[in-house]
C-alpha cells in the first residue's frame, strides 16, 4: 500500500473486515477505498472489481478454517477461480500473483504445488497474469522467516534433519514490494512468470547461522539423518508461535531446492538491485520497533472479535506481547490525562514499591535506574524520560509508547491507547511488548510473568479509575 500510493495509484483494497484496517498508516488517505468482500464469497467481488485496472492477488490458506470443508488447497484454488472470474466480468486488464518458487517438473510439497496450481487457477478467467515466485521472504508477514528466526533465537544448539542442507534463495520483503509495485508500470511482464531471488544462494543452515551472526549470537547445528515432517512441525510448533498445522506444511516444502533459474526478473526489472541476506536480515531486525511493523504473519490468524476481550497474551514478528483492555466511563482526553501522569512524582498506578526494587536493582548493575524521573510532571514529549522508560511517540488524546532502557535481554515497550466509543466512553489499551534476544530473554520474561497479572491488571484498573 505504501508503495503504491507513493507511485501515484489510487487504490481499492478488499478486506473481509475492513475495521480490522484501522490504524494503518494509509487508511484514511485520499487515494484508498476500502470495501468489504471474502473471495470465497463470489457475489462480493463483483462491486470491489468495478472500474479495477489491475488487481493484485495476495491471498492464501495455510489452514483450515473451522467449519469449512476440504483443505487450504482446495480452499486456495476456490478463491482464484472466483478472483479471476469476478475480474474478467469487470474488465479487469490486468492480475499480479505472488506465488512460491519450485521447478515445475520437481517432486513439489503440497504447500508448492498449491502455490503453482493457484497460479494456473488465476489464469484460466483469460484475465492476463503476472505471476511472481519467490522463495523465503526475509521480513514481517513472512511465517518461513519467522519460523527460522525463532529457532535461532531461541536454541542455542539446534538439532536439524536433512533439509537443513536444502539450498534457497532468500530475497528481502524490500525487494517483493519493489517488483509488485513496478509490475504496473512494466507491460512486458504481463503474461509472464517471473522467478524473483535476492543476491545470494544459501542453504538453510546457512540463513539460521547467518541470522545468528546478525544478531550477534553463538549457534550450532547439528544435522540428524531422520526427523519426519511430522516430527519437526510439532518440534517448531513448541519452540516458535508458529502453530503445528502452518509449520507442517512449511516444512515439508523444506526438502523442496527453491532457487531462481532464469534471469527474467533482470531483464524485465533492471533497475531493481536485489538485497544479500545479511543486509536483509538487518533491515527486518531494524523494523522490530512495534510501530515499524506494517503487518504480520498471524494478521490473518487473529479472528475478528467484535466483543472486547479484557486480556490477550500472543506473540508475532519475534515479540512477546500482553494486552489488557477496558471500557472506562471517561473521554478519551481524560483517559489520556491518567495514562500521561505516570512515573516521576506521580508514581505509578499500581505496585510503586515494586518498580522503584526494579529501578534500584538497574541502578546496581549499571543501568539507568530510576532517578532520572521527568522532564515535566504534566507534560511528554518524544524523547522524554519516564524512569527508567523513554517517550517513543506520543498522540494527543490518543496514545502514549515508552521504549524501557533498563538493562534487560532485549528489547521492551510499554504502551497505551485511548480509543473512542460508540456510546460516549473509552475503550483503555495497555499493551507490553518484549522482543526476547534469545533464550535468556525468554527466561527473563517467563520468571516475571507470574508479577505481571497482579501488576498490569491493577495498573490498568488504577487508571480508568483516574480517568473518572
Amino acid at each position: 500500500m505504501p508503495g503504491l500510493l507513493a507511485a501515484g495509484h489510487r487504490v481499492r483494497v478488499l478486506a473481509r473486515d475492513p475495521g480490522r484496517l484501522q490504524g494503518r498508516s494509509w487508511a484514511g488517505h485520499a487515494n484508498v477505498e476500502i470495501v468489504r468482500g471474502d473471495a470465497l464469497a463470489p457475489a462480493s467481488l463483483d462491486p470491489a472489481m468495478a472500474g479495477v485496472t489491475c488487481a493484485y492477488y495476495l491471498i492464501h490458506s495455510m489452514q483450515r478454517t473451522a467449519g469449512a470443508a476440504g483443505d487450504f488447497h482446495e480452499r486456495d484454488l476456490a478463491a482464484a477461480r472466483n478472483f479471476g472470474t469476478a475480474a474478467r466480468h469487470a474488465g479487469v486488464q490486468r492480475l499480479v500473483y505472488l506465488g512460491g518458487l519450485g521447478a515445475p517438473d520437481a517432486d513439489l510439497s503440497h504447500h508448492l504445488r498449491s502455490r503453482h496450481e493457484t497460479g494456473n487457477a488465476l489464469r484460466e478467467a483469460g484475465v492476463p497474469l503476472t505471476e511472481f515466485r519467490a522463495a523465503v521472504i526475509v521480513g514481517s508477514g513472512s511465517a518461513s522467516f519467522e519460523m527460522i528466526r525463532h529457532l535461532t533465537e531461541r536454541l542455542p544448539a539446534m538439532i536439524c534433519p536433512r533439509w537443513v542442507y536444502t539450498r534457497v534463495q532468500p530475497i528481502a520483503i524490500d525487494n517483493v514490494l519493489d517488483y509488485l509495485v513496478a509490475a504496473v508500470e512494466t507491460p512486458a511482464s504481463t503474461g509472464q512468470v517471473v522467478e524473483i531471488g535476492g543476491a545470494d544462494v544459501l542453504t538453510y543452515g546457512d540463513m539460521m547461522l547467518g541470522y545468528a551472526r546478525v544478531r550477534g549470537l553463538r549457534r550450532w547445528l547439528v544435522p540428524v539423518p531422520v526427523l519426519t515432517p511430522r516430527l519437526s512441525s510439532y518440534w517448531v510448533h513448541w519452540v516458535t508461535p508458529i502453530p503445528a498445522e502452518i509449520a507442517r506444511p512449511l516444512v515439508e516444502g523444506l526438502r523442496n531446492e527453491v532457487i531462481v533459474r532464469d534471469d527474467t526478473a533482470r531483464r524485465l526489472f533492471p533497475d531493481i538491485h536485489t538485497l544479500d541476506y545479511h543486509t536483509a536480515v538487518a533491515r527486518a531486525l531494524d523494523e522490530l520497533n512495534a510501530h515499524h511493523v506494517e503487518s504480520s504473519w498471524s494478521d490473518a490468524l487473529a479472528t475478528s472479535q467484535r466483543d472486547v476481550a479484557p486480556f490477550v497474551f500472543t506473540a508475532q514478528d519475534g515479540m512477546l506481547i500482553e494486552r489488557r483492555q477496558q471500557h472506562v466511563a471517561a473521554s478519551p482526553a481524560a483517559v489520556f490525562h491518567a495514562f500521561t501522569r505516570i512515573g516521576g512524582t506521580w508514581g505509578w498506578p499500581s505496585f510503586d514499591w515494586l518498580w522503584r526494587i526494579r529501578g534500584g536493582l538497574d541502578r546496581a548493575i549499571g543501568g539507568v535506574g530510576f532517578r532520572r524521573g521527568r522532564r515535566d510532571e504534566n507534560v511528554l514529549r518524544p524523547g522524554d524520560t519516564v524512569d527508567f522508560w523513554r517517550v517513543e511517540a506520543v498522540e494527543p488524546d490518543h496514545l502514549l509508547r515508552l521504549r524501557a532502557e533498563m538493562k534487560v535481554p532485549g528489547r521492551a515497550w510499554l504502551q497505551f491507547e485511548a480509543k473512542p466509543q460508540d456510546d460516549g466512553g473509552t475503550l483503555l489499551v495497555q499493551t507490553a511488548f518484549f522482543a526476547p534476544k534469545g533464550l535468556s530473554g525468554l527466561l527473563y520474561w517467563y520468571a516475571l510473568y507470574p508479577l505481571h497479572g497482579p501488576i498490569f491488571s491493577r495498573m490498568i484498573q488504577a487508571l480508568a479509575r483516574r480517568s473518572q
